[in-house]
């Protein structure tokens, strides 16, 4: 692996510049939205080769849920999700590659034992949606309902939650799509480069261009921890997650089981392939799945339809999500042209957009407002000394 040699970074001295640290979804995303707002882009990033980039983002479901997930996240982040969804949409019609996106809703099952479960999730998504007032409300669909809006689980549910408007893409079909739009607008990305921030905002210093560091984990040395909001420590929290093919499957939109102990989630992407998952462990491992864990997650999405027995597992995979102690995501501007982007958490695909706008927002109009608006912690110098 290479280190950051003099003169990687700043060959590029046009103002309107940038080098990112990392090529995952956040960097290639950031890299994009200032290629095409007219900015020079150069992405360093410490995987050998574009298949072993990405991280968690590889592997997520790429669900793009903010009702569903404002059951057990702040609504900042519903907000941020909310906003997010119509910029997926028209950025996956814009890329020079397709990206497969869908808008068919959320599902929500559980079974008959699970019914207090039920009530309480429902609870909780009511009284966010009451909360934030632009939320769409969740529909109850009894078992005649479910068989019309979702017949692959007709006669094995009494009930369900339909939550409009919720929606979801090929995560890796973007993360290659982005690669291709960057390529597009003839931005640099370098492989195989390992650098620390430091390093990086060094050599950008006397060209006068922007640094962003969007490593993730790999930024967790430097992440700061100095009692300002969005500080450290950075942790990982540990996901798996299978990938199946399933012939005889066919959903039409993410489906969630409850469960007191293991909910679940299927996101049916296209081809019959499904991705699976569940579980977080608060764990920096990404070591191979637990048979504990794979066993849940496959008997709970029998559970939903019997044709997962007859199912091919294609990957069982374990990532790790940067995560900041209040499970937000937050900017830090750390020096002039230099900032710091982190702690997505499990909602990468859901706000990315959201982050990627803010930061794009005080580069080039030098202030705060769409972040103060989604709820999202900005952290400029002055704040920290404040």
């Amino acid at each position: 692996m290479r280190r950051l040699r003099s003169g990687t970074i700043g060959r590029m001295n046009n103002p309107m510049s940038a080098t990112i640290l990392g090529a995952g979804l956040l960097g290639r995303l950031l890299g994009v939205t200032l290629a095409r707002a007219g900015w020079q882009v150069e992405l360093l990033e410490q995987a050998p080769d574009p298949a072993r980039a990405g991280g968690a983002a590889r592997v997520a479901a790429a669900m793009l849920a903010p009702l569903a997930e404002s059951a057990v996240t702040e609504p900042n982040v519903v907000v941020m999700g909310l906003y997010a969804l119509p910029r997926w949409q028209a950025l996956c019609a814009s890329l020079p590659q397709p990206v497969f996106f869908q808008r068919n809703g959320t599902l929500i099952l559980w079974h008959r034992q699970d019914a207090r479960e039920a009530h309480r999730f429902e609870a909780l998504l009511r009284a966010t949606a009451a909360r934030l007032g632009n939320l769409p409300e969740p529909e109850p669909l009894h078992a005649e309902q479910l068989a019309q809006r979702e017949p692959a689980v007709a006669g094995r549910f009494a009930q369900a939650l339909y939550l409009p408007g919720e929606g979801q893409l090929d995560g890796r079909a973007a993360l290659d799509a982005l690669l291709a739009e960057l390529h597009a607008h003839g931005a640099v990305v370098r492989w195989g480069v390992t650098t620390t921030l430091a390093e990086a905002a060094t050599a950008a210093r006397a060209s006068g261009h922007w640094v962003f560091d969007c490593r993730g984990l790999g930024a967790q040395a430097e992440w700061p921890a100095d009692g300002a909001a969005g500080s450290g420590p950075l942790r990982g929290v540990r996901g798996e997650v299978v990938r199946l093919y399933a012939p005889d499957v066919t959903l039409q939109r993410p489906t969630r089981l409850l469960h007191p102990r293991y909910p679940i989630y299927i996101a049916p992407k296209e081809r019959h392939v499904f991705v699976i998952g569940a579980t977080e462990i608060e764990a920096d491992d990404r070591s191979p799945a637990s048979v504990r864990s794979t066993l849940e997650l496959l008997s709970a999405a029998y559970a939903v339809h019997p044709g997962f027995a007859e199912a091919r597992i294609l990957e069982l995979n374990t990532e790790c999500r940067p995560t900041l102690p209040d499970n937000l995501p937050a900017v830090r501007v750390r020096a002039p042209r230099v900032l710091q982007l982190n702690g997505l958490y499990r909602h990468g695909y859901l706000i990315a957009p959201a982050v990627c706008d803010a930061v794009l927002q005080y580069v080039q109009e030098g202030h705060t407002t769409l972040a103060q608006q989604l709820g999202l912690t900005f952290v400029t110098p002055e704040a920290v000394t404040a």
